[in-house]
């Protein structure tokens, strides 16, 4: 399946959920992280049910200490 995470291409398995997406992502930590798909927010408590369609736009930030 693709979807598009970031303005980047994507192929994910079709049985994937949100949250291990975001794991396989590798990310040092899943603190301050914001998902939204499809323009949409998905609370962290959602993901582990949130499942992809083809050619969803998945949005993440992560936010960052400083000034």
């Amino acid at each position: 399946m693709i979807i598009t995470l970031n303005n980047e291409i994507k192929e994910i398995n079709e049985t994937i959920k949100l949250n291990e997406f975001v794991d396989s992502l590798k990310l040092p930590s899943q603190k301050g992280i914001a998902i939204a798909i499809n323009k949409k927010v998905i609370i962290k408590k959602h993901w582990p049910i949130t499942k992809f369609n083809e050619n969803d736009d998945v949005f993440l930030i992560k936010a960052t200490q400083g000034g």
